[in-house]
């Protein structure tokens, strides 16, 4: 008589799994400095790994082996691209395979948006490539998520290389200028000068993706327009990117005065973060009602950044889960609190 084994009881034996790099040269980069990168994936993987040669030697079970292999190609790919591998680049990349997602790192990490004296400005995770794809197939797009994860970088590097592409023939950048601890009646100099500070940000990245010396220039002739968002009232915007950063601290009212200056041969991106939002108390932001009123609208599309897309210090994203997990247990405690107010009325009525 045999015995049948239930196969949650059976336990798959180790195995070994052979990796040949076709090029001896691309080992030194595939696994760093003395070996810094090996030494990572050695903590980040389960299985073993052994090196000999061009040779790369995966010891463990079957599940643990094949996400070594992978990892190990598609880094191997990048090395083939010419990408330089560093430790963030492997952190990434073992984040995209174990999160099920059907995007491959080599393709997410070599997606060159704009280059600039040897710099390329791409997406580094894979919500940032569909936010990138987004913008590409849609009229406008919304960039919602917290700090650090590119929504408002990603989307000017794109108007650049629509504006160099002759897609457009302008770019058109705007903030609100809402006062967050300082009034601008305080500030000195000109109104220029006092708005100015609201958009620096905006100047920064531009000085990242355009020569310095051409800004002027460029400005100068209408070519690229930096303005508070008071300043699109009554316009149409034609043949232009324009982008609407800071969104969280418009009014619904003048997400719609925005929303509505879009003309012919136009596209609008419009950036933010609804857990930010610095307006004035019991004032509604114009960026957390928007999805529900533009919902089925055509050629209309909003894309979602997390923590998983903070591409700044590792630390930035643990700060955005903590203040998330804050945020939800004064909720929680706010709403018990409330619901226990009537019943202890009720009892000082009986």
């Amino acid at each position: 008589m045999t015995d049948t084994v239930p196969a949650s009881e059976i336990t798959p034996q180790r195995v070994k799994t052979k990796l040949t790099v076709p090029d001896p040269r691309h080992m030194v980069n595939l696994l760093g400095p003395r070996d810094e990168l090996l030494r990572l994936l050695e903590k980040a993987l389960v299985s073993d790994i052994l090196v000999r040669g061009n040779e790369i030697i995966i010891s463990g079970f079957p599940a643990d082996n094949a996400l070594a292999e992978r990892l190990f190609m598609e880094l191997l790919e990048l090395v083939q691209k010419g990408e330089a591998l560093t430790e963030d680049v492997v952190k990434r990349s073992m984040g995209m395979l174990t999160s099920g997602e059907n995007e491959r790192p080599a393709e997410v990490l070599t997606l060159n948006i704009l280059s600039r004296r040897g710099r390329t400005i791409r997406p580094k995770t894979i919500g940032q490539k569909r936010y990138v794809d987004a913008i590409d197939a849609h009229t406008i797009n919304f960039g919602i998520g917290p700090a650090g994860t590119g929504k408002t970088y990603l989307a000017m590097a794109k108007a650049v290389q629509a504006l160099q592409a002759k897609e457009v023939t302008r770019i058109i950048l705007t903030r609100p200028a809402v006062e967050a601890g300082e009034r601008l009646g305080f500030l000195p100099g000109t109104l220029n000068e006092k708005i100015d500070p609201y958009l620096r940000p905006l100047y920064d990245a531009l000085h990242d993706m355009i020569d310095p010396e051409s800004i002027p220039r460029l400005m100068t002739q209408g070519t690229i327009e930096v303005a508070p968002l008071a300043y699109m009232r009554g316009r149409t915007l034609n043949d232009a990117f324009i982008i609407l950063d800071e969104a969280q601290n418009t009014t619904p009212e003048q997400m719609k005065m925005f929303l509505t200056r879009l003309g012919f041969g136009s596209k609008i991106v419009v950036t933010g973060d609804v857990t930010q939002v610095d307006l004035p108390g019991g004032t509604m932001s114009g960026l957390r009602i928007v999805r529900e009123i533009l919902k089925g609208v055509e050629d209309v599309h909003f894309s979602q950044l997390s923590s998983a897309d903070v591409v700044r210090h590792s630390l930035v994203g643990a700060i955005v889960d903590a203040y998330a997990r804050w945020d939800d247990e004064q909720e929680q405690a706010n709403g018990a609190s409330v619901h226990a107010v009537p019943q202890r009325r009720a009892g000082r009525r009986r």
